[in-house]
């Protein structure tokens, strides 16, 4: 051995985690149909580190949403070929950050960090050990003992990734984990989000609107009215101008 560094392959060459072949995602029907995703094929691959930037209302959060197996498409098909199948039923294999308030009321902070790790089968004292060491990373072990209505909205930001990071998952999809943040707070964030998916060798999903944040991200992704254009995917900028022409 010559002492030198090990040189990891390209994200492309690692295994797909999740892939979305000609999905799509309606709400509603007949006249009042929204689509909110449209034809979109994409892979994320482990390792992959992407920020998914677009408009609001674009059907970011419903990729999202997608890649999770929270929603189910109108149209073509969602699969996990590196995850060994849908994560369904299997608390811990994707972890969501969602946008909006997503605590328990009922349980206090540590209590809503460690559900998910009792869900997966953990121990108690494991799942609370490790909820702990979650959350003390982010900033805010003192609050473990708060109830959700006792803590600020960037505080229940922070309680949310936390609960994500401490089941260690191989995909991490978080939907602006920054969006109730002052900068440095944010940057925290970020900064433990991209050190664990390292840590874990996890694909990382980041839904935002701060150039700030899209920036430390090593791809970007871009969503407008529903379809996705991927930088390089000739075919899929082609199809996507083709679309908008009148």
């Amino acid at each position: 051995m010559n002492g030198s560094a090990a040189v990891r392959p390209p994200a492309q060459c690692q295994p797909v985690l999740v892939e979305c072949l000609s999905v799509s995602r309606v709400f509603g029907s007949g006249p009042n149909a929204v689509p909110a995703v449209r034809d979109v094929t994409v892979a994320v691959h482990a390792g992959t580190r992407v920020a998914l930037t677009g408009p609001s209302g674009s059907g970011k959060s419903t990729l999202l949403h997608l890649m999770a197996g929270l929603e189910n498409p109108t149209g073509g098909t969602v699969r996990w070929p590196g995850l060994d199948g849908p994560p369904h039923g299997r608390p811990g294999v994707v972890g969501m950050v969602f946008q909006g308030p997503s605590l328990i009321p009922a349980l206090n902070v540590v209590e809503n960090v460690a559900l998910s790790l009792l869900l997966a089968g953990a121990a108690e004292d494991e799942a609370l050990r490790r909820a702990l060491v979650a959350l003390d990373r982010l900033g805010i072990g003192e609050l473990e003992r708060k109830l959700p209505e006792e803590i600020s909205g960037g505080q229940a930001q922070r309680v949310a990734v936390a609960r994500v990071l401490a089941c260690r998952p191989s995909l991490i999809l978080a939907d602006e984990p920054t969006g109730q943040l002052d900068h440095d707070i944010g940057d925290r964030v970020m900064s433990v989000l991209l050190e664990a998916a390292k840590e874990l060798r996890a694909a990382l999903v980041v839904c935002t609107h701060d150039p700030t944040v899209a920036g430390r991200l090593t791809e970007r992704w871009r969503m407008v009215d529903g379809r996705l254009t991927v930088p390089g995917d000739e075919r899929a900028q082609e199809s996507a101008a083709g679309r908008e022409r009148p």
